[in-house]
């Protein structure tokens, strides 16, 4: 049920949104559209006001309304495509330009988990923040030693507040899913679920300072891309020391076009190290909005990236790794039907579905898109028309791909940002075939065949036992074969409740039958000494309710 806490959270988002002058979209909601009317009812709205562009308002509502909702507005930065340019262009500060808050509260927060005063660890620290984000900032500092590096310090109270929205988050998907069946296919709780986790974890800087060290040790020795080096020592739960880095922001084009960056190579090299995280190493960076990445101009014709912010990383299943392997596969191969097949083999749609139906449904949408340019296709509305049009089919969201398609969606951004005449199918075509004949083809069998080799080395000496003991026991009959399914379990259900309708029959009907004989012979001997009318419809109405009982429970 939605609780007091919820519905002040409810009432503050349209406090928030009206102030910033946004109250045609508090009234667009399907709950008030019969009484849009009151805008033009509220007083303000009576006067003609100077108010700040229309994206501007929106920027500083999200920014007001905590850190899921600027989250939102960065993955929307992203997508040019979807968006006007007013708005993309503003909700691009949401990257890295978020109000942030006092350098004395973030000192604070430093000698809380370090121990000692900033003072003491740094021979400087700088109270002005280089950038402020959604869940931290973070700020210059230099160690005794000389070493310039970076401060990265979690938002006060930051957690508190983002329990808050994802118990309203919760609240919503329970809600939808409960009354609106259209949307259980989106799976809103388990999405919700997986968000929640993801977002708690991005609060915990340990975390993130090991997915750093382990991206880091991936890219050893690549030039692909740098990971600054996380310092251990000054590292803790609200508080990550890292290497201070240089590079030119990736969406700041014109800077790179005059550092003479090869931008055509740039996004090739940008597609090659996402492919390469997700199938080469299964361990990926999952928020890749421009904010968080940096262009090393060293070298222009080979230029190489730097990554930060490593809050949320992803990575699959082996199970999910291989449908997705075979998926493209066969999504490369334009095999249409196999598509389908593997859907319902991973049970992403019923096992019901028709599989001609469903091929022909994805090869309406797949098709057009192929052998042409990023400019000329959007992957974000390919995957919003590909979900409408299976909607028929019951194709439901899978919560563990969600981060990897966010990822894909932010990825497609940057080289439209980057170069739009990219031809991103044959830019990743050739990973995706190595990845495909790693996991499906002789390789992928042999590698694992490698990977098992230690466990069949330690069971295969005990195999020849296991089987004589297993042949003993079935001999002497002391070996039992129990078999569970759905049809066996209500079957077994059904012949319990048959015997014991049985059971009651035959107990009832030999009351009435006792009651019969007592009636009988009290009439005649007995009356005085039993009081056989009495036991008679005693016995007789017990018997009688049993039959019953038992023919109602047939029912």
């Amino acid at each position: 049920m939605i609780g007091l806490r919820q519905i002040l959270r409810l009432v503050t988002i349209n406090v928030v949104l009206v102030r910033h002058g946004l109250d045609e979209i508090v009234l667009r909601t399907h709950l008030l559209r019969p009484v849009r009317f009151v805008l033009y009812l509220l007083p303000w709205n009576w006067v003609r006001r100077t108010q700040p562009p229309r994206a501007v308002r929106l920027r500083r509502a999200l920014e007001d309304l905590g850190p899921i909702f600027i989250k939102f507005g960065q993955l929307l930065s992203t997508r040019r495509d979807l968006l006007q340019e007013d708005i993309a262009d503003e909700l691009a500060s949401l990257q890295d330009r978020v109000p942030p808050f006092p350098g004395e509260k973030a000192a604070v927060i430093v000698r809380q988990e370090l121990g000692r005063p900033v003072e003491e660890i740094f021979s400087e620290f700088v109270r002005e923040p280089l950038a402020s984000a959604s869940i931290a900032q973070v700020h210059a500092a230099r160690l005794a030693d000389g070493r310039e590096v970076v401060v990265k310090v979690v938002r006060p109270e930051i957690e508190k507040t983002i329990r808050r929205d994802v118990s309203l988050l919760r609240l919503v998907a329970e809600l939808a899913h409960r009354y609106w069946p259209a949307v259980r296919r989106l799976n809103p709780r388990e999405v919700v679920a997986e968000y929640e986790k993801t977002i708690i974890d991005e609060l915990d800087l340990l975390r993130e300072a090991a997915s750093a060290s382990q991206l880091r040790r991936n890219f050893e020795g690549s030039d692909l891309l740098h990971v600054p080096e996380v310092h251990w020592e000054y590292t803790r739960r609200r508080v990550m020391v890292m290497e201070r880095i240089s590079g030119i922001p990736v969406s700041n084009v014109d800077a790179l076009v005059d550092a003479g960056v090869d931008l055509r190579v740039l996004a090739e090299r940008g597609v090659e190290i996402f492919f390469t995280q997700l199938t080469h190493h299964n361990f990926f960076h999952a928020d890749m909005h421009p904010g968080n990445i940096f262009v090393d101009r060293t070298h222009p014709a080979r230029p190489s990236y730097i990554a930060v912010d490593f809050g949320i990383m992803g990575s699959l299943s082996d199970q999910d790794q291989r449908y997705l392997a075979e998926n493209l596969l066969a999504f490369f191969n334009r095999d249409y039907r196999r598509v389908a097949e593997l859907h319902v083999e991973s049970r992403w749609v019923p096992a019901d579905t028709r599989i001609d139906e469903f091929e022909a449904a994805i090869r309406a949408v797949c098709e057009p898109i192929f052998d042409r340019p990023l400019k000329e296709i959007s992957f974000g509305r390919v995957l919003v028309q590909l979900f409408s049009t299976t909607r028929r089919f019951h194709m439901e969201v899978q919560p563990q791909l969600v981060l990897l398609q966010k990822t894909l969606l932010n990825i497609e951004g940057l080289g439209r940002q980057l170069y739009p005449e990219l031809d991103l199918w044959e830019t990743a075509k050739p990973f995706l075939e190595r990845w495909i004949r790693g996991k499906i083809g002789t390789r992928g069998l042999i590698r694992e065949l490698g990977r098992q080799a230690p466990r069949w080395g330690e069971t295969l000496p005990a195999l020849p036992g296991i089987a004589y003991e297993t042949m003993k026991l079935v001999r002497s009959g002391r070996i039992e074969v129990s078999i569970r399914s759905d049809a066996l379990d209500g079957l077994r259900t059904e012949m319990r409740r048959g015997n014991r309708r049985i059971v009651q029959a035959v107990i009832g009907t030999a009351l009435i039958i006792a009651a019969s004989v007592v009636l009988s012979l009290g009439t005649q001997h007995l009356a005085s000494l039993w009081g056989a009318p009495i036991w008679t419809w005693v016995l007789g109405g017990a018997g009688g309710c049993l039959v019953l009982a038992a023919l109602l429970d047939g029912d």
